[in-house]
């Protein structure tokens, strides 16, 4: 017992001394949000307090709780993020970032932080940046456009089921979008863990948001680290809509897309062919 316990005080000495070599290493950073500047000084104590059992002294997803954890916590040494509003492989904005501490990710440990402070959101965020050297020698991407969203309509559900067909959608989201596409036990992230496709049947929340164009800005962003890729080369803006206005409808709400589409359905049901690797809508 003395043997591990002397074993165990070199190995957390030897994890102080690389962590703080790694802060000497990396300068604090600061954040910029509207009005309001973070710090990273500030924000070190405030990630030891809220972040550290999960993500770790290192920033590196490996804090004490993480062995119990599934989906594993984010790996903030590569610097790669899933809601952004920036394109594909670039670094999102500060803004992101804070947006992302105070809404959490839904199916997944990562809590809403809204209790916290705006500034205490805003050091945590700067300090999370200094355990990349990306945010050393690159500058965060600039903000896709999300163009006005058109009125729903049985049209653009109808394209964007085609489009759900077309695109193979379901391969990992399922037919009917509930995360069991045949694809879906085989998916993986960027660092090897499984990883399921997200199940439209469990309400309203993705994992980036709550409204249709937070769903818009995922589709042309895509969920850097994970299988979604970015759809802004292949989708043009309408298509999108459709896309999102199709989505909405195997959720379990009382949403204008639902509403439209649970009206129109019993009618013309005979008319839709079942979606999967045999049929085209």
């Amino acid at each position: 017992m003395t043997l591990h316990r002397r074993s165990f005080a070199r190995t957390a000495s030897l994890g102080a001394m690389v962590c703080a070599l790694g802060a000497l290493a990396l300068p604090a950073q600061e954040t910029r949000i509207g009005s309001l500047s973070g710090h990273a000084d500030a924000g070190k104590m405030e990630y030891q307090r809220y972040c550290v059992g999960c993500h770790g002294p290192a920033g590196d997803g490996n804090g004490e709780n993480a062995q119990w954890i599934d989906p594993k916590p984010r790996d903030f040494t590569s610097a790669v993020f899933k809601c952004r509003s920036t394109p594909s492989g670039t670094l999102p904005t500060d803004e992101d970032l804070y947006n992302s501490v105070g809404r959490g990710f839904v199916t997944t440990n990562m809590p809403r932080w809204a209790p916290l402070t705006e500034q205490v959101r805003a050091n945590l965020v700067a300090y999370i940046k200094t355990f990349s050297p990306r945010w050393k020698s690159q500058r965060a991407g600039t903000p896709l456009p999300i163009p006005p969203e058109p009125a729903p309509s049985i049209a653009s559900i109808r394209h964007g089921r085609e489009l759900f067909q077309n695109m193979e959608c379901w391969k990992c989201h399922g037919p009917e979008g509930h995360g069991d596409g045949p694809s879906a036990s085989t998916l993986t992230d960027s660092k090897d863990n499984p990883i399921r496709p997200y199940n439209f049947s469990t309400g309203s929340r993705f994992k980036c948001g709550t409204t249709n164009q937070d769903l818009y800005r995922i589709f042309m962003t895509g969920l850097d680290g994970t299988p979604m890729p970015s759809f802004a080369d292949n989708l043009k803006p309408s298509d999108a809509w459709d896309l999102v206005h199709f989505l909405r409808t195997l959720q379990p709400l009382e949403s204008p897309e639902a509403a439209l589409w649970h009206a129109w359905l019993p009618a013309h049901a005979g008319e839709l062919k079942p979606i999967g690797q045999e049929g085209q809508p």
